[in-house]
C-alpha cells in the first residue's frame, strides 16, 4: 500500500493493491470487471499472463483507490506471481463453487503466495454462487464445510459472489477496507449453509479439522496496514 499523498482537491490518496489467484476459469477477471466497471459479460477470454484494473472510492476526506490484479490461472503464468503478489495488501484466493478441484488448488496457491508475501491480508472467494445454488443440497454441504475449514487455516474472511448476479461483489472489496485499515465493518456477516457466505471475523468455523496442515498456514498473521490519518471509523 502506497503512503498516503495529498492531490489536488486536498484529499488524501492512498493505494491499496489487491492480488486476485486461483485456477483456470474460476472468474478471477469476471469478478473484477463487475467491481470496477459493473459489467458482466458471459463469454470466456483467458487471461493471458496478468489483467490490471484501478477502481478510486472516496471515504471521506480520503481517495482510495484500489490497484487490482488477476494473474491467469495456467501453470505457466506462475513465473509472473511476484507482478501480482509483491507490495499487495490483500490477496484474494479464489475457487469455483461448482467445481471442488479448483477448491482443492487454493493449498498450492496459498503456498506459492505465502512464499511471496507473508503479510497480506488473505480472503477465500467462492465465485459462481448462483450456479452452486442449483447444486444438490448435499453437494453444497460439502463445500461448505470444506470451504469454511480452508478459510479457518488461512485465518481468512470467507465470501461467496457471483458476479452475474452481482452478489457479494461490492461487499468483498468493504470487507477489504475493514481488514487493511483495521476499521469496524458494519456489514451483517451470512452464515447459514446453503446461503452467500459472508464471514469476516476471525473464525469462519468451530471446527479446525486438518486443513490447517493442508494449507500450510504461516505461524502468525501479519499486523493490519495502518490507515492514513484521514480514514473513516467505519467501512460500510
Amino acid at each position: 500500500m502506497s503512503e498516503a499523498k495529498t492531490g489536488e482537491s486536498g484529499r488524501s490518496n492512498v493505494v491499496v493493491k489487491v492480488g486476485m489467484v486461483g485456477d483456470a476459469q474460476v472468474g478471477k477477471t469476471t469478478l473484477m470487471v463487475k467491481y470496477v466497471e459493473n459489467k458482466f459479460d458471459e463469454e470466456y477470454i483467458m487471461t493471458l499472463g496478468v489483467n490490471f484494473m484501478e477502481k478510486t472510492i472516496t471515504l471521506r476526506n480520503t481517495e482510495i483507490t484500489f490497484s487490482i490484479w488477476d494473474l491467469g490461472g495456467q501453470r505457466e503464468f506462475l513465473s509472473m506471481l511476484p507482478l501480482v503478489c509483491n507490495d499487495a495488501v490483500a490477496t484474494f484466493f479464489m475457487f469455483d463453487l461448482s467445481r471442488k478441484s479448483t477448491l482443492n488448488s487454493i493449498k498450492e496457491w496459498y503456498r506459492q503466495v505465502r512464499g511471496l508475501n507473508r503479510n497480506a491480508h488473505a480472503f477465500l472467494v467462492g465465485t459462481k454462487y448462483d450456479i452452486f445454488a442449483t447444486l444438490p443440497t448435499e453437494e453444497q454441504q460439502d463445500i461448505d464445510k470444506m470451504a469454511r475449514k480452508f478459510a479457518a487455516a488461512m485465518h481468512a474472511p470467507l465470501i461467496f459472489t457471483s458476479a452475474s448476479h452481482s452478489i457479494n461483489v461490492q461487499k468483498m472489496f468493504k470487507v477489504v477496507l475493514s481488514k487493511v485499515f483495521d476499521l469496524r465493518c458494519n456489514l451483517e456477516q451470512i452464515e447459514n449453509v446453503g446461503e452467500p457466505l459472508l464471514l469476516f471475523t476471525d473464525s469462519p468455523t468451530a471446527g479446525s479439522g486438518s486443513a490447517g496442515a493442508a494449507a500450510q498456514q504461516p505461524g502468525s498473521a501479519a499486523a493490519a496496514a495502518p490507515a492514513p490519518a484521514a480514514a473513516p471509523a467505519t467501512a460500510t
